[in-house]
């Protein structure tokens, strides 16, 4: 089993699917932390990030943006004192692809990062 956070993000468009039963239940058990949610009918990816105070939550949102940049897949950022919230989905499909999974993954990674 490969972990999510080695894989790399493909190109999605409107008809891709989204991620299957299968795909979630082992994403969600590399990301414990990790929440399935729905907003507005749509199926996201959600988990809160806590920090020691604004700046450290900043700096934390402009390395997920930049890791988003990078991987031309952008999720919802929202920034408080003290605690970053990312939510990811895919827009184009109105659900959870594959790269929903990566780039969760990839956002644990770069917390545990911050971390150390």
């Amino acid at each position: 089993m490969q972990l999510f956070c080695e894989k790399t993000c493909s190109a999605c468009n409107v008809d891709a699917p989204k991620a299957t039963a299968e795909q979630l239940s082992e994403g969600l058990a590399q990301l414990p932390e990790w929440k399935l949610v729905q907003v507005n009918a749509v199926d996201q990816l959600t988990r809160a990030y806590k920090f020691k105070n604004f700046v450290a939550a900043m700096q934390f949102t402009q390395t997920v943006g930049l890791l988003a940049e990078e991987h031309g897949h952008h999720p919802a950022l929202l920034t408080e004192w003290g605690k970053v919230t990312v939510n990811w989905w895919t827009h184009k499909i109105k659900g959870i692809h594959e790269n929903d999974l990566i780039m969760a993954a990839k956002t644990e990674q770069l917390f545990e990062n911050v971390k150390n």
